[in-house]
């Protein structure tokens, strides 16, 4: 079993986080499912945002309109920001070693 729950993409029923504890390689069909998942609202958001500029473009574009395109992008920003939180999650941790920076050395040293 891995270390560190999966965070997924999607909320619970009443909106609270879901989160998958499974093997190390991650191979279930949950695994797969959320990583199809995450995609999917990546490439959403990278639409929306090409319908953003198009209808901030136009003038013709009344508040309703972008009321609804400001709701949108707050679905995609979240969705985003999970995504990253649940890939920021599976990270490996470095070991001390490898947090304290490079090496010092004398070279250059004046």
């Amino acid at each position: 079993m891995s270390v560190r729950p999966r965070l997924l993409p999607w909320p619970g029923a009443t909106g609270q986080r879901c989160y998958l504890v499974s093997d190390e390689d991650s191979e279930g069909y949950l695994s797969k499912l959320a990583d199809e998942m995450e995609a999917v609202q990546l490439q959403m958001g990278a639409e929306l945002i090409g319908h953003a500029r198009l209808m901030l473009g136009d003038q013709k574009t009344d508040a309703r309109e972008l009321r609804y395109l400001s709701n949108r992008l707050i679905e995609a920003l979240q969705d985003t920001l999970r995504v990253a939180e649940s890939r920021g999650g599976r990270l490996p941790v470095p070991d001390a070693a490898e947090s304290d920076g490079p090496a010092q050395t004398d070279e250059g040293v004046g």
